[in-house]
């Protein structure tokens, strides 16, 4: 067992706080509380540092080091919603179809993401373009600004 470690990064959308130990980082969660933090491990730091990079438009594809899924299923869909690029969206019915899933299992991939930005859930949008639900930070409105930025950055 590995130690646990976090840093907490000051972002446009509010505290930002990543979870992660030795080997990958294990989770991102907005609105966070506490003092900034740098981290010590060093998938934590690359995660700070990239996401820092990703909120001042400088990056647009992430490479860290991620936790396996439960299952190899489970890591092609991850794989799948990873493969959207930056300011690209697709409708959970139009990424099921890519993925040869069903729009459900793609929901549910999205509301249960640990690592809201890093796999970019928010790229997933309702029938039509409409924004759809978000489950990380203040919802639809960090979605709504999470998608305009990749477009103003892209």
């Amino acid at each position: 067992m590995y130690a646990r470690d976090h840093a907490l990064i000051a972002t446009p959308i509010g505290p930002v706080r990543i979870d992660g130990d030795e080997n990958s980082v294990l989770r991102v969660t907005m609105g966070a509380q506490g003092q900034r933090y740098a981290g010590r491990s060093a998938p934590v730091r690359a995660a700070a540092e990239q996401l820092l990079a990703y909120f001042a438009g400088d990056l647009k594809e992430f490479d860290l080091p991620l936790p396996p899924m439960a299952s190899p299923r489970g890591g092609e869909l991850r794989d799948g919603l990873i493969a959207l690029r930056y300011g690209e969206t697709a409708s959970y019915g139009e990424l099921a179809r890519r993925l040869r899933s069903g729009p459900r299992a793609i929901g549910q991939l999205c509301a249960r993401n640990p690592l809201p930005v890093i796999i970019p859930c928010h790229r997933v949008t309702a029938a039509g373009g409409a924004l759809g639900s978000y489950s990380a930070g203040d919802g639809p409105a960090t979605k709504s600004w999470l998608l305009d930025h990749e477009q103003r950055y892209r």
